[in-house]
């Protein structure tokens, strides 16, 4: 799959594949990423790329200023009693989000989890194009190197909340966040567990697919005690060959759900049966923790309820509230 035939279905899983693509441009904030916006006041009409970004805002209590967002599925990740806060959202693409449908909703802001979503999709508007239409483009950016913590994310929410004039917002939830982080980081005692993420089992003789040492993944893994088996790879998405990953022997699977068609039961099962990876010592332990992929691979206001869900399947403890 290339990103330029990304199927609408895939949508909520677009980031997880984020480092296969390119995007154009090389504004200083790195990986094509828009500058920051300039506005001379808050945006009064916002269009979201994805569910998380709208959650976001609804986070913020500026939520009333969506009139539309694309990628719904984002919010299949959230609890019921909070889902109902998106139901008011108009959907304006079920996919990616179409260029023509973004612009004739007429924002004075487009926003998403990632640079990507500004052109790097087929069919979706580039930061230029909005521009020329009086539109200003805004996106998460993620910092150069490995990703040990969820300052990238923060950093998103801030620069969110002080463009919507809330700054003092954004401070009180990033706070929540890391306190909620701290709360279920496991114990100095404990030895990190090593991690294997995948989203989708490789046929036989095909290498596996999985997050690198780049991203929010990594993040959410690393805070939850985990140690990446690719956290050694400077990317967002590395290629292990099958027989590598059974070198660097995983003691516990990540399963990320929203890519495949398959639940975590099935890709769990999947595991055991594939030839080579029902080798390692996850496998074999049968110690899976199955996450949706909108919470642990991109920017989200659950990166922290990620971190402690995971931490409770690495090392016990306490899990979403």
């Amino acid at each position: 799959m290339t990103c330029r035939h990304l199927q609408p279905a895939a949508a909520a899983a677009a980031v997880l594949i984020l480092a296969a693509c390119s995007a154009s441009g090389g504004e200083d904030r790195g990986e094509g990423c828009p500058p920051r916006p300039v506005l001379d006041t808050p945006p009064e009409r916002v269009v979201t790329m994805d569910g998380g970004s709208a959650a976001l805002l609804t986070e913020l209590g500026v939520g009333g200023t969506v009139v539309g967002t694309a990628a719904p599925d984002f919010f299949d990740a959230f609890p019921a009693e909070e889902r109902a806060a998106f139901d008011r959202i108009p959907v304006i693409d079920e996919g990616t989000g179409n260029r023509e449908a973004v612009i004739a909703a007429d924002p004075d802001l487009v926003m998403g989890i990632s640079a990507y979503q500004f052109g790097a999709f087929d069919g979706t508007p580039t930061a230029e194009e909005l521009a020329a239409a009086g539109i200003a483009a805004h996106a998460a950016c993620d910092p150069p190197g490995t990703t040990e913590d969820l300052s990238a994310t923060f950093a998103f929410i801030e620069d969110t909340a002080e463009l919507f004039g809330v700054p003092a917002r954004g401070a009180a939830l990033t706070e929540r966040m890391r306190e909620r982080v701290e709360e279920a980081a496991p114990g100095s005692e404990a030895a990190p567990v090593r991690v294997l993420a995948v989203s989708v089992v490789p046929g036989s003789g095909q290498g596996v697919s999985t997050v690198g040492g780049r991203g929010t993944a990594n993040g959410v893994i690393t805070l939850a005690g985990g140690e990446n088996i690719a956290g050694d790879v400077p990317l967002r998405i590395a290629d292990l060959a099958p027989e590598e990953v059974v070198r660097r022997d995983p003691e516990a699977i990540l399963i990320l759900t929203g890519f495949s068609d398959l639940g975590g039961q099935e890709l769990a099962d999947a595991v055991l049966e594939h030839p080579v990876l029902s080798r390692t010592t996850a496998a074999e332990d049968e110690r899976f923790a199955v996450l949706p992929q909108s919470t642990v691979t991109s920017p989200s206001v659950l990166n922290a309820e990620a971190v402690a869900d995971l931490s409770t399947a690495l090392h016990g403890g306490k899990g979403r509230r």
